[in-house]
């Protein structure tokens, strides 16, 4: 439990108490690889926190194919935002990639959490906001980069995922067909 009351002590601090009453209102499960958490067309009604392991959240379009939205490593938070936020059905999977230990915090006890502990608040605001920025970022990205400065910015935001996440879903992320990512990547090594 230390490594969630970090990542939240990187923007808030919590008196002994107010930690204990935060911990009070998780839960924490371990996740086989392959896992669905979350299925899209259902309402999210948890944020996700990775203690350990790896988590990507995706869609599928009407032709099948997967485009991968993030993945959230050891340290990191994830959920549908949209249907977390709005209660309706959401548009995104979220899927175990490797072996996870994930803390759960459903919305109720988050609400319950932001009238007990108003600085909560703030944290999650803090989270929103930097979740905002890194998808304009993105968005900005896939509009005015190539797909080569595209997968460097990727290796340079998850150094790690590399060599533990399927070449699939790399090429799904930076927006390319998995053909193209192989060829592109081959030329990248020549150089």
């Amino acid at each position: 439990m230390a490594q969630i009351l970090e990542n939240i002590g990187k923007h808030i601090t919590l008196t002994p108490e107010e930690q204990a009453l935060f911990l009070s209102k998780i839960e924490t499960k371990h996740f086989k690889a392959k896992t669905v958490i979350l299925n899209a067309g259902e309402v999210c009604t948890h944020s996700y926190f990775v203690n350990s392991g790896l988590l990507r959240s995706f869609n599928i379009n009407d032709n099948i194919v997967e485009h991968v939205l993030s993945f959230a490593c050891e340290g990191w938070w994830i959920g549908d935002m949209y249907s977390l936020l709005s209660q309706k059905p959401g548009n995104l999977f979220i899927e175990v990639v490797e072996d996870a230990e994930v803390v759960l915090l459903s919305k109720e006890n988050q609400e319950q959490l932001y009238k007990e502990i108003p600085k909560l608040e703030r944290f999650f605001r803090i989270l929103t906001e930097n979740s905002l920025v890194a998808y304009q970022e993105r968005l900005m990205d896939n509009l005015s980069l190539t797909a080569e400065e595209r997968f460097d910015k990727f290796c340079k935001r998850y150094p790690t995922l590399i060599q533990k996440v399927p070449q699939k879903q790399i090429a799904s992320y930076i927006g390319v067909t998995p053909e193209f990512f192989s060829k592109m990547k081959a030329r990248i090594l020549k150089k």
